[in-house]
């Protein structure tokens, strides 16, 4: 089997899965490895400071860096050298349309060989920030594909308005159980210098306009308007970098006066660091204007960290009201109340709940997907 799609050294969630997939293969007695990328995105078209991590290469699995998303001629060549390894099952990621060109000519060639069974596991059909040619590229994808998986109601609709007829499987996100075991608050906190006894929602990842930052940020000002007893033992944790200028951030900030309530730690998060902050924090907050899903959320489970997020998207069915956590609308007013309804709740209210519904984050159950569809895939062909 064969996972195209990005591995170390390249870094981000995206990189983070494929890593979890391949090994939970090899695990389960399959042979497994990464094709990633020489050459990801352009710099001038990447919008954080690096595209590469700093963390040590994950142990056991092979990846192999060889597709240039920009360059035609290597996109011939790569799928002539996968068409030759013929792998059983090629796995693709398709979370952006500008990637639509190089892989939908890679998987092209690899079909030619008229024995690879191709499955996208498919993030975003169509991207959270809208470009030119986002349409072509994508039924460009979709047609070199043999079937997919998403992971949310969303994403299945948006497949099936370009490609009603093929194949297609929704789950839910796995479990992200690859940053390390949990640590006591106490720990991370120490660790992360930060005060023992303080309140601290985590809002976690790349900062983007679609997350919902500025919507947070409002939600503060509204409860530091209203006098809310609860901002004065509570502070927002903001870790993650900007992928978009932070000045209009820092005007919000400054403009209402909420900087005391915030700890801004807005740079790239190392994996080797994830679990002290998730095992510092309250709770999780995701305040999405829009989503698909999100690897916070089952990288929140795996820490028993309830998380409130908003009513978009594929983000309700991972995590279900007043169980793993709460649902807000997508506005300042509804996520100020659902702040105050969790701390009202307590965090030790829904852990009994949520370790429940972590039972359906299986990576088996992933797997199985996969090869339950290329089984069906060789039956009808």
């Amino acid at each position: 089997m064969v996972i195209v799609g990005p591995g170390y050294p390249f870094r981000g969630g995206i990189a983070t899965f494929n890593h979890r997939l391949c090994q939970q293969f090899i695990e389960e007695g399959n042979e497994c490895c990464i094709f990633s990328f020489s050459l990801q995105y352009p710099s001038l078209l990447f919008p954080g400071k690096t595209q590469y991590s700093t963390d040590p290469p994950p142990q056991g699995l092979e990846i192999y860096s060889m597709i240039n998303s920009i360059h035609p001629l290597n996109w011939w060549q790569t799928g002539t050298e996968l068409k030759r390894m013929r792998p059983d099952i090629l796995i693709v990621r398709y979370w952006l349309p500008f990637m639509g060109p190089a892989f939908g000519t890679i998987l092209r060639r690899v079909r030619k060989n008229k024995h690879t069974r191709i499955i996208a596991i498919t993030d975003n059909i169509f991207p959270h920030e809208k470009r030119p040619g986002d349409l072509a590229f994508s039924r460009y994808f979709l047609k070199s594909c043999d079937a997919f998986v998403t992971m949310s109601d969303k994403v299945m609709k948006d497949l099936r308005s370009l490609e009603p007829n093929k194949p297609a499987v929704q789950t839910l996100h796995p479990l992200y159980d690859n940053f390390g075991e949990p640590v006591s608050k106490q720990e991370a906190r120490e660790k992360l210098r930060l005060d023992k006894d303080t309140k601290i929602l985590l809002f976690f990842g790349f900062i983007r306009k679609y997350k919902g930052l500025d919507i947070l940020l409002n939600a503060i000002r509204l409860l530091k308007e209203k006098n809310s007893p609860l901002l004065g033992h509570l502070k927002i944790m903001i870790a993650g970098e900007f992928y978009e200028d932070p000045r209009e951030y820092e005007r919000m900030i400054d403009e209402w006066g909420i900087r005391d309530y915030l700890i801004l730690r807005t740079d790239f998060i190392p994996d080797s660091e994830v679990r002290y902050y998730m095992c510092a924090a309250d709770g999780v907050v995701q305040p999405y204007r829009n989503a698909t899903q999100s690897g916070v959320t089952p990288l929140a489970y795996h820490f028993d960290k309830p998380s409130i997020v908003t009513n978009v998207g594929g983000l309700p069915e991972l995590v279900p009201h007043k169980k793993a956590g709460l649902v807000a609308e997508p506005n300042a007013e509804s996520v100020a109340a659902a702040i105050e309804e969790y701390f009202e709740l307590g965090e030790n209210y829904f852990i009994p709940h949520l370790r429940s519904e972590k039972q359906r984050l299986s990576w088996h159950t992933l797997v199985k997907i996969i090869t339950d569809l290329a089984a069906q895939l060789r039956k009808e062909q």
